[in-house]
């Protein structure tokens, strides 16, 4: 295969893969605590570079393979910078000022078992029961674990603690955690997130307001400027294979002709 072929090959597939995220990203725009993604890529060179200097085995270099020039598909990433607020004034709106997530009981319909997941989208109500649920109807936890439960006929206050007030009384705590390396949750729907081996929970440093929203954090302006950049490099990887097929259609029709 022509070398220039598959460089322009994988640099094609890579923006294809960059065009993704970003459409879903600007999909997701008016998501309730949304977190936008990104897509990493790593040349040829950095690969290169970084297992010649690995000598984890027997403290030699490793030798290279394949020469495979172009771009390397590289991992998805997740943004988890806070999101703009958005006043609604429903008691049960809740935002979460710094990192942290809501923990809700998420039942699997398949399993038929309760899950736990996290969440940042805070748009809670309550059922006929009085339970407070995700619009979903997911079950919210409190801060043991349980189902919050509340008189749906008495006015509720929630503070910056979590606290949920009524009459006075305390009624529960609103289960808020946090993970010290976010790179142990994975994507769970649009806003949901479950751990995976490894994850480990801490406190959460933040604060609940109530009557408020988490926006995005996706910037429509800076989406789509990232989208021009990457419809302009796949149509240059275009152009680059259109050449390069010019060039082989001369080498074999013209240069071997005989005059």
């Amino acid at each position: 295969m022509v070398k220039g072929l598959y460089t322009a090959y994988t640099g094609m597939i890579n923006e294809q893969r960059r065009m993704d995220a970003l459409t879903n990203n600007l999909a997701n725009v008016d998501t309730t605590g949304f977190k936008k993604e990104g897509a990493t890529s790593q040349s040829f060179n950095d690969i290169l570079a970084y297992n010649i200097k690995d000598r984890s085995e027997f403290y030699l270099a490793k030798r290279e393979g394949v020469l495979n020039p172009g771009v390397r598909i590289g991992e998805t990433y997740r943004d988890f910078t806070v999101g703009g607020l958005h006043q609604t004034d429903n008691t049960f709106d809740l935002a979460l000022t710094d990192q942290g997530f809501f923990r809700v009981e998420f039942a699997n319909k398949e399993t038929g078992e309760a899950e736990v997941k996290y969440t940042r989208d805070g748009s809670f109500t309550l059922n006929e029961a009085g339970e407070l649920v995700t619009k979903d109807g997911d079950f919210v936890l409190d801060a043991d674990g349980q189902h919050i439960v509340l008189n749906p006929l008495l006015d509720a206050e929630i503070n910056r603690l979590g606290e949920i007030h009524q009459n006075d009384i305390l009624v529960a705590n609103l289960g808020i955690t946090d993970f010290e390396d976010y790179n142990y949750l994975e994507k769970y729907g649009e806003n949901e997130f479950v751990t995976v081996e490894g994850a480990t929970e801490q406190d959460a440093n933040t604060q609940v307001l109530s009557g408020y929203l988490e926006q995005s954090n996706v910037s429509v302006v800076e989406e789509m400027v990232n989208m021009i950049a990457v419809q302009r490099q796949y149509e240059s990887n275009q152009r680059m294979i259109t050449t390069i097929d010019s060039t082989l259609q001369i080498a074999a029709n013209d240069l071997g002709r005989l005059t």
